[in-house]
């Protein structure tokens, strides 16, 4: 059947670029039922921390819809981002390589043409690509693959930016000037500027409605929400949802991390105080779970409108963040760090081909979703692309992938991870960080200056030194720290 896919994606894959922007699903080709191949959702928050849901055991937040796509698919414990910044993330997402290949390792860089692209490959395979959502990468959906924009969320609307606050009064810094656009390019002011606390009904309602206008031929679709990226704004109907009084702090809250660690006073920082206390991270927590709570209720609606259209069945759902955030662990309110409040994300699969209720500890990155997707579709994996399919685990023929996965931040934070321990370097702090996993999974007992975990600490940081090696990274040019 995959062989008999594959010839169907080819004749889409005849149709030129250009023409195809111009089809609809309504319009489209219509493949047999027995050759269709299986849709593909892909749904991304922002900002969030891989333990913000009911299933991946937080008994206090109120996630009921990803909880239950959770129970028809399987979640992923160990899932990393790699470089916990929005661009190179969502650059990793859609190339399927870490920022050393696909040439955005920081903001402003650009995506390399030689990098095959994630909506492109299933566009090319006869796929209808739609993007819905926030676009924080060079270019635009359009050249990257992407049919169709609906809800298309940048920026460019500074001449109707207004002066704005979050929940607590600060100014809002982050995406003043931001605005919908509608589908021919046209700037939206009616849904308001910046970011708006009802915002990811918005994005839902287009994808929604995406799903409700699809036809016969298969679709991509990516939706990018904003929550739960700060400024954070109450959603209306949640202001009672979490008692700041009742929020539990961290169990790794410090007042102050303990040096700098390359973002010490960055725009994420400067949103606390300094030093920090438990009742602001306690205010902030509120807001920040009733922001993802109503996040869930619209990706709810989402799905909500693929169990109505008949295809839930034959679609191929991801749940996933662009990385996690700090609020108030280590000392630190922002994401830019390698402690797995923020290197870590939430991840969900579910549809065809994947296995119901349960969680596979492999470790894996986000870059992994492209070919894992291309895997389950019987699509070819472009040459360019740097994951792995996460199939072998997903139908239990390996336990991993991945022996140690690493991670970035700027020319400030290197760090390797594997099963049972991770090692953080601050090349420009001259620091450095061991951490037992297996018994200190919270990263509260820095060993690296415990003489009996020497050995370790040198082995893995051989390990990264030889990654660093192999990705001419532009660190070991630079610094002056200890080899």
């Amino acid at each position: 059947m995959q062989n008999q896919a594959r010839s169907m994606f080819l004749l889409f894959a005849l149709v030129p670029l250009a023409a195809q922007t111009t089809v609809c699903f309504a319009a489209a080709a219509a493949p047999s039922a027995e050759t269709k191949p299986p849709n593909i959702l892909v749904l991304v928050s922002d900002d969030q921390r891989p333990d913000t849901l009911g299933v991946f055991g937080n008994s206090l937040i109120r996630t009921p819809h990803l909880d239950a796509l959770a129970a028809r698919g399987t979640r992923f414990t160990r899932a990393t981002c790699s470089n916990p910044i929005c661009t190179p993330s969502r650059a990793e997402i859609m190339t399927g390589a870490s920022g050393f290949r696909n040439g955005v390792g920081y903001f402003g860089g650009k995506i390399r043409p030689e990098m095959a692209l994630w909506a492109d490959t299933f566009r090319q395979a006869g796929y209808e690509t739609c993007y819905v959502g926030k676009w924080h990468n060079d270019g635009t959906p359009q050249t990257r693959g992407y049919v169709r924009t609906r809800g298309l969320y940048r920026g460019g609307g500074g001449k109707w930016a207004v002066p704005s606050f979050d929940w607590n009064g600060r100014p809002v810094t982050g995406y003043r000037g931001w605005i919908f656009y509608d589908e021919e390019g046209k700037p939206q002011p009616k849904y308001g500027t910046g970011l708006t606390a009802g915002i990811s009904q918005h994005f839902a309602d287009d994808a929604s409605a995406v799903i409700e206008e699809a036809g016969d031929r298969p679709f991509f679709l990516h939706v990018n929400f904003t929550a739960p990226h700060d400024p954070l704004l109450m959603p209306y109907g949640y202001e009672a949802m979490y008692n700041p009084d009742e929020m539990p702090v961290p169990e790794n809250f410090l007042a102050e991390h303990p040096f700098d660690h390359g973002n010490f006073d960055g725009r994420d920082e400067r949103l606390f105080e300094w030093p920090r206390t438990p009742k602001m991270v306690r205010d902030e927590l509120a807001v920040y779970y009733a922001v993802i709570s109503h996040l869930d209720a619209q990706i709810g609606r989402v799905l909500a409108a693929l169990e109505k259209s008949g295809q839930q069945d034959n679609t191929i759902v991801i749940f996933t963040s662009d990385h996690g955030l700090a609020v108030g662990s280590h000392g630190l309110r922002g994401k830019q760090s390698m402690y797995e409040h923020t290197i870590g994300v939430p991840l969900i699969l579910a549809g065809p081909g994947i296995p119901r209720n349960e969680h596979r500890d492999a470790q894996c990155y986000l870059r992994d979703l492209f070919p894992t997707t291309c895997d389950l579709a019987g699509l070819e994996i472009p040459d360019s692309v740097e994951g792995r399919s996460l199939r072998p685990v997903l139908d239990g023929s390996r336990e991993e992938i991945y022996e140690a996965v690493f991670g970035m931040f700027r020319n400030s934070q290197r760090m390797i991870r594997t099963a049972g321990w991770k090692l953080i370097d601050y090349p420009q702090a001259g620091r450095r960080q061991l951490f037992d996993l297996q018994h200190d999974p919270l990263e509260k007992n820095d060993l690296s200056r415990d003489p009996q975990h020497m050995a370790k600490q040198q082995e893995l940081l051989a390990r990264l030194r030889t990654w660093q090696r192999e990705h001419d990274d532009p660190v070991l040019k630079t610094s002056s720290g200890t080899p």
